[in-house]
């Protein structure tokens, strides 16, 4: 199984980071390589079992299924169900912790899946640094102050 673990430190209150990642609709609004997003079946962005399709940038759909959502401990979690590459069993969170040192957050994203042998760790690595730092990366130029 392949791990991918990534976190970064946002010069911006929990409360603003979690305004705007809270919508599991909402990549398109803070992640460049989202560019277009859909709840299936007329759900609520908030409800588990909520499934997004998205397009990414470089033209592929992907759909993930929203596993838990917790507005107390600014949490969400989610399966990939329909991906390009060869992903199965796949989960993912999005954690946020208050860092009080400057109001601060700490975010932490991280990833389990199964791939085959010789891809896994490419594909671990391109989650990582493209999916998971590339959003902290846009996160921290729309919500730090210049």
């Amino acid at each position: 199984m392949a791990k991918v673990r990534i976190s970064s430190v946002i010069e911006a209150p929990i409360e603003k980071v979690w305004a705007r990642i809270r919508d599991f609709n909402g990549l398109p609004s803070w992640h460049p390589r989202m560019v277009e997003s859909e709840i299936e079946d007329g759900k609520k962005a908030t409800d588990i079992g909520a499934v997004r399709k998205f397009k990414l940038a470089s033209g592929p759909i992907v759909r993930e299924k929203l596993i838990a959502f917790s507005d107390d401990d600014f949490l969400t979690t989610y399966s990939i169900i329909e991906h390009p590459a060869p992903i199965s069993n796949h989960t993912a969170t999005l954690k946020l912790d208050r860092v009080t040192d400057g109001d601060r957050t700490y975010a932490v994203w991280t990833s389990e899946f199964d791939a085959p042998a010789e891809k896994a760790d490419e594909l671990a690595k391109g989650m990582g640094e493209n999916v998971f730092q590339g959003g902290f990366n846009a996160l921290k130029n729309l919500l730090e102050s210049k």
